[in-house]
């Protein structure tokens, strides 16, 4: 795991080592065991660090014959790789991941990237055939970001390290700004910063050096062409067996492994399968607030813990934790996306760093096996809808409403969202409903100022959600519920994922995340995967001898919630007033001030609006309001070494 930066000049202008070395510097947390450079003439590399697989001779940037690499991630298939290329006469010198990477290029050119099984990002440069790929993996594991204009383009893992070159300055998209107050997330390319965009997970691109012409090639998009085929027996027995392998797989490391353990159902398969692949007592890491059993999963935790003969190790994240780090958890983030589980996934991360260096969890598991409530919810519309108007819009009997009623459990603790839902004009069609569903906004315009507000464009935000949402081959709303969710929420999620690690240097790895697995499920009859609208039918069946029943049978899920309604009461309540009513903030003309104050005395419970002010507002202050402060500092200092 590691941190990469490379500059391509398009003017053909040598590279200069200073900047190079400087931008890559802010990467220190993600690669603190060792660095290396590159460069020849206009193209530069730059990597740090984090060694997890061949200790000792896998330093990069690597070069084999006439292409370089620089990697971030880990090819959990590397092995069987290296004994293919091996047979047909490729010899090695390093144990490395990395060195197979070079060589799968040396003998399948770009089409090799579909052979990989891993997490990954990386730059290969081609001196022969004069060109650059870039690649991200199949799920957006690992980041990559790039800046390109008249000049150079400039890559990085995180977006501060682009921030450093003296030509790049840190401006507001507020087009995409729109798109963040919506979901909380940004769609497909987009990020906060002008010029700044993220490579789209399952895609390279390709930059010819000679004309400096750029091409995305999307080397992964699973299909939903459903296989009628086979039977459910079939699907739970494939799927056990790809779990299983996936987790044996990302146990590979020359370095202690443990895992993330919530109580939750995914992180429960991945600690029960990793205990009996492991060759050592499984450490497992947890985290519970003290402010109530809402706040803490434990009593499932442990259940697992003891099923698996775990070594447990357990984190109580605190108030005066929360206001000390967070404002330092949204410069590793880079952007404010998704919500306040960053601070508790940030505690239990550092806590994991004293005892490993490679840390496995469940992430991906709600969007693949249908783990949310809302798809209960909207389904029971669609039950409704049904029954009144005897139709099927779908064309497949999914869930009725006889079918679906043992399964309303799972939303009794969802009842804010059910209320806000039906305000809504009922049976619209399937994307509107939806769009409903992930809308994060709701009454948050009442909180914006009225210029801010009359500027939010609505129906180009939908528009957006359509394009992604509507995907030719999802027919069923539960395919395109799912596939929405993994290619747009999920990417999220795994940036928190990838930050908090990273942060603490150390590697997470998600086992659920292979692609065998989404390729299965994409295949799958989407009323064998959601029968009569259970959350994670399918998996549940595979697991059933692995997992306790007090955990399969759970119907209060919990996800990772935090106090900050109990805290904003308490301690944090002049820490979030100093943020959301300070100068800078009144300055910026985006909240109602006096408005914003009273939602402070009245957030309510798991709700996500003030935790998006905050986020957003300590965003602006620690990348927009200090990069200006720098402009006239220490970027004109790397100016003027540059020239």
């Amino acid at each position: 795991m590691c941190g990469i930066v490379s500059i391509i000049n398009k003017d053909k202008s040598n590279i200069s080592s200073y900047i190079l070395a400087k931008i890559a510097s802010v990467l220190e947390h993600r690669g603190p065991d060792d660095e290396g450079h590159y460069i020849d003439g206009n193209v530069g590399f730059y990597h740090k660090r984090l060694s997890i697989i061949d200790l000792t001779s896998g330093h990069q940037p690597m070069v084999s014959g006439s292409n370089v690499v620089v990697f971030n991630g880990e090819i959990y298939n590397y092995i069987e790789l290296r004994e293919e290329l091996k047979k047909i006469g490729y010899s090695f010198k390093t144990k490395s991941d990395t060195e197979v990477i070079l060589k799968m290029y040396e003998e399948y050119g770009n089409d090799f990237i579909k052979q990989l099984n891993g997490m990954f990002a990386f730059l290969i440069y081609d001196r022969r055939n004069k060109k650059i790929i870039a690649a991200r993996d199949h799920f957006g594991i690992k980041p990559l970001y790039y800046y390109t204009d008249s000049k150079q383009w400039i890559f990085g893992s995180e977006i501060k390290a682009i921030l450093q070159h003296p030509d790049v300055r840190a401006e507001v998209n507020y087009e995409n700004l729109q798109e963040y107050l919506t979901f909380q997330f940004l769609l497909d390319d987009s990020t906060l910063f002008n010029k700044i965009k993220k490579m789209v997970p399952g895609t390279y691109l390709v930059i010819d050096l000679n004309t400096m012409e750029s091409k995305s090639i999307k080397y992964w998009d699973p299909s939903f062409k459903v296989d009628y085929n086979h039977t459910e027996e079939y699907f739970v027995n494939e799927l056990r067996n790809i779990l299983e392998d996936s987790v044996n797989l990302r146990l590979r490391s020359d370095v202690p492994v443990g895992t993330y353990l919530s109580g939750g159902i995914d992180s429960s398969i991945v600690s029960m399968l990793s205990s009996k692949k492991s060759s050592e007592r499984l450490k497992t890491f947890t985290g519970a607030f003290n402010e109530g059993p809402e706040f803490n999963e434990l009593e499932y935790s442990n259940e697992i813990v003891r099923s698996a003969g775990a070594e447990s190790h357990i984190v109580y994240p605190t108030v005066d934790e929360f206001t000390d780090v967070l404002p330092r958890l949204i410069y590793y983030m880079d952007e404010p996306v998704a919500g306040p589980g960053l601070f508790p996934q940030f505690m239990v991360s550092k806590l994991a760093s004293k005892n490993v260096k490679v840390i496995l969890g469940g992430q991906g598991g709600d969007e693949i096996y249908g783990g949310y409530a809302r798809y209960v919810v909207a389904y029971l519309e669609q039950a409704i809808k049904g029954a009144i108007f005897e139709s099927n819009e779908e064309g497949e009997h999914i869930v009725s409403l006889t079918s679906i009623l043992p399964n309303l459990p799972y939303i009794k603790q969802y009842v804010p969202m059910l209320k806000d839902f039906w305000k809504k004009e009922a049976f619209e069609p399937m994307d509107k409903r939806y769009f409903h569903l992930i809308d994060r906004n709701g009454g948050a315009f009442n909180y914006y100022s009225d210029e801010f507000s009359n500027s939010y464009d609505k129906e180009l935000i939908f528009g957006r959600f359509q394009r992604l949402f509507n995907h030719p081959d999802t027919m069923s709303y539960y395919n395109k519920m799912t596939h929405f969710d993994l290619f747009a929420s999920l990417p999220a999620l795994l940036q928190v994922e990838d930050r908090m690690s990273m942060s603490v240097s150390i590697e997470s790895r998600v086992p659920m995340l292979d692609h065998r697995l989404v390729e299965l499920m994409a295949s799958m009859p989407p009323a064998m995967k959601f029968k009569g609208a259970e959350m994670k039918y399918i998996l549940k069946k595979a697991v059933r001898d692995l997992v306790p029943a007090k955990i399969l049978d759970r119907k209060d899920k919990m996800g990772f919630p935090v106090p900050l309604h109990i805290w904003v009461k308490g301690k944090a309540k002049n820490f979030i007033k100093d943020i959301l009513l300070s100068e800078a903030s009144r300055n910026r003309g985006i909240f109602n001030v006096d408005k914003v104050e009273k939602l402070i005395q009245s957030e309510r419970p798991f709700g996500r609006q003030l935790w998006g002010m905050l986020c957003l507002e300590l965003w602006f202050q620690q990348f927009i309001d200090n990069d200006i402060k720098l402009i006239n500092e220490e970027k004109n200092e790397l100016s003027t070494i540059q020239k």
